[in-house]
C-alpha cells in the first residue's frame, strides 16, 4: 500500500493489472477483471449476460433467472433492478466439484469479495473472472463506463483503428477511445487497493488452511451438543469456510436469538445468514403487493428456518486455540443450562 501510495497512481494501474494476473492464476481460469466490490462483481456479472454481443444467447428483460431466496442482496438485486424475473427457488443445485476446482470457476462466470471479513481484502472490493474471451471483454466494457475500447488507462491504439473505423451513427474516424457499446458504469479498482490484494494473495494458501483448521476445531468441540445442527461440507468438496454456520433445532429448547444474545454478551460475535429470507425485506414491499419481479417456487420452508434459526460465528484465521477453546465452552455452558 505504502509503495502503491508512492507510485501516487490513484486509478486502477499496474498494481491492478499485477493483481488480476495473479489472482486468474491461483483460480486457475483465463481472465480477471478487479472490481471495487464484490456487488460491482455480481452486477457485472450479471449484465455483461445481458449484452447485445451475445446476440440470441443473452438474457433479455421478462427472461427468468432461477435464484435462491436466501443469501446476500445484491446477489439478485441486479437481476430485479434490469428488468429479469427473479425465481426464488427452494433449494441450492450442487455440482459433483472435484477438489481440485475451486469455487466460482466451474460456470461461464464467477464472481469475489474482498470485504474485510472474507478470505482475502482490499478494505473494499472484488472480482469478476471467466475462461471466456468474449465475456471478459463485455465485463471490462461494464466496468469501464461502457466503453468499446480495450486500451488499458495510459495506452493508446491497441487495435490499429484508432482514428479509421465507424461505429454506429458517429462520423468514420471518431476516436475509439471515446466509444461506448454498452450502458456502462464506473465500477475500477483503485491501485491502492489492488496493492492490499496483491500482499493478501501471497498469504492466501495460508489463509484457507488455517480458516479449514478452525472450523475442524469448532466441529470436534460442538458435535453431539443436542439442539444444535453442525454444519456438513457437500460430498467430494473441500471448502475454506467462510465461517462456521449452524442452526438451532425446533425443539432445543432455546432460540437463535437466545444464543446469540448469549455470546454477545459473553464476547463472541455472531451474525445471522445475511439477509435469510430476502423476500420478507422491505425491499419487496411494493413488488409483493403487486406479484410482479420475482415468482416463489414452493413455500421456502427452509429459507424460512434459516431465516430464524440460524447463525454464524467466526472461523479468521488469527483466532488462536485459546479463542476456540473459550467458543466451545462457552456455546456448551449455554446448551446444556
Amino acid at each position: 500500500l505504502v509503495d502503491s501510495s508512492l507510485d501516487f497512481w490513484l486509478t486502477a494501474g499496474p498494481w491492478a493489472h499485477r493483481f488480476e494476473t495473479r489472482f486468474a492464476e491461483w483460480l486457475g481460469v483465463k481472465y480477471c477483471s478487479a472490481v471495487n466490490s464484490g456487488s460491482s462483481a455480481n452486477l457485472l456479472a450479471f449484465m455483461a449476460l445481458t449484452s447485445p454481443l451475445l446476440g440470441e444467447r443473452r438474457v433479455k428483460r421478462g427472461d427468468e433467472v432461477i435464484t435462491v431466496a436466501c443469501g446476500f442482496p445484491t446477489t439478485v438485486t441486479p437481476i430485479i433492478q434490469y428488468g429479469a424475473a427473479s425465481n426464488c427457488a427452494i433449494s441450492i443445485l450442487y455440482w459433483g466439484m472435484v477438489t481440485s476446482t475451486k469455487t466460482g470457476t466451474v460456470g461461464h462466470i464467477g464472481t469475489s469479495s474482498f470485504y474485510p471479513p472474507h478470505h482475502i481484502t482490499m478494505g473494499e472490493g472484488g472480482a469478476v473472472y471467466t475462461d471466456d474471451a468474449l465475456l471478459h471483454k463485455i465485463v471490462n466494457s461494464f466496468r469501464d463506463w461502457g466503453r468499446d475500447c480495450w486500451c488499458a488507462s495510459g495506452v493508446d491504439n491497441t487495435c490499429k483503428y484508432r482514428f479509421s473505423k465507424q461505429f454506429g451513427e458517429l462520423p468514420v474516424g471518431y476516436d475509439h477511445k471515446y466509444v461506448y457499446s454498452h450502458f456502462g458504469y464506473n465500477l475500477k479498482v483503485t491501485d491502492m487497493q489492488a496493492a492490499i490484494g496483491c500482499a493478501q494473495l501471497e498469504k492466501i494458501d495460508a489463509i484457507t488452511a488455517a480458516r479449514r483448521r478452525n472450523f475442524d476445531t469448532l466441529k470436534a468441540g460442538l458435535t453431539g451438543l443436542k439442539g444444535l445442527i453442525l454444519p456438513e461440507a457437500s460430498k467430494n468438496s473441500n471448502p475454506s469456510w467462510f465461517g462456521f454456520l449452524f442452526s438451532v433445532e425446533p425443539d432445543a429448547g432455546f432460540t437463535r436469538n437466545e444464543l446469540s444474545e448469549y455470546l454477545e454478551n459473553n464476547r463472541i460475535q455472531t451474525r445471522n445468514l445475511f439477509a435469510g429470507n430476502l423476500l420478507r425485506h422491505p425491499a419487496f414491499d411494493e413488488m409483493r403487493k403487486t406479484g410482479e419481479g420475482y415468482r416463489v417456487v414452493g413455500k421456502l420452508e427452509t429459507t424460512d428456518f434459516v431465516m430464524n434459526s440460524t447463525l454464524w460465528i467466526g472461523v479468521y484465521p488469527g483466532r488462536t486455540a485459546e479463542m476456540l477453546d473459550y467458543t466451545i465452552k462457552t456455546i456448551k455452558t449455554f446448551v446444556n443450562r
